[in-house]
């Protein structure tokens, strides 16, 4: 490891955006391995697939290079990240269509996974399906909150409201998913 990598390594995601901008792949390296997986979990969370949300990370790391000379940093770069994977999931959620399957998954190789595997697997759905019965607004400020950690002013930047709009947001969807949780479990 070079002494500039480990420059890089200790520089702001503001001052990589700024490297970026400049041609720099290296410190675009870094901004993906230090973000990547926040990016995915609340992509997964919001596209309820794992599949589509490792294209929507693809897609919003791109978007991310492509802005690079835009970027002004008027908030911290997790809330603009947040906002650009919040946006890339709604827009794939607008484009979406049925996905047909060739055949049925095979009952066997369910039967054969072990039982707490299969009841881990029932919560995740559960809550799943439980978010997914939140608006648009609400499931991304509980992912947010939730799954990548954000706080209420960062939530506030990313969906382009107010914190006590995000405040509502959380406590509406708090109370929504704690009775649909409930009736599922």
């Amino acid at each position: 490891m070079t002494a500039d990598y480990r420059n890089r390594a200790e520089c702001s995601d503001d001052d990589l955006m700024v490297r970026v901008a400049n041609g720099d792949m290296e410190a675009f390296g870094i901004l993906v391995e230090r973000h990547r997986d926040s990016a995915w979990r609340i992509a997964y969370r919001l596209c309820r697939n794992r599949h589509e949300a490792e294209d929507v990370v693809q897609d919003v790391f791109l978007k991310i290079y492509d802005a690079a000379g835009r970027y002004r940093p008027m908030a911290s770069f997790r809330s603009y990240l947040g906002r650009v994977v919040t946006n890339c999931c709604a827009d794939r959620a607008r484009k979406a269509s049925p996905i047909y399957l060739p055949s049925l998954p095979d009952r066997e190789a369910e039967e054969s996974v072990p039982t707490d595997v299969m009841e881990a697997d029932d919560r995740n759905r559960a809550v799943q399906s439980a978010l997914s019965t939140l608006s648009r607004q609400q499931r991304a400020a509980v992912v947010l909150r939730y799954y990548g950690d954000f706080g209420y002013e960062e939530i506030a930047r990313a969906l382009g409201v107010t914190p006590k709009a995000v405040e509502r947001l959380l406590a509406k969807g708090r109370k929504r998913l704690s009775k649909e949780l409930d009736s599922l479990l």
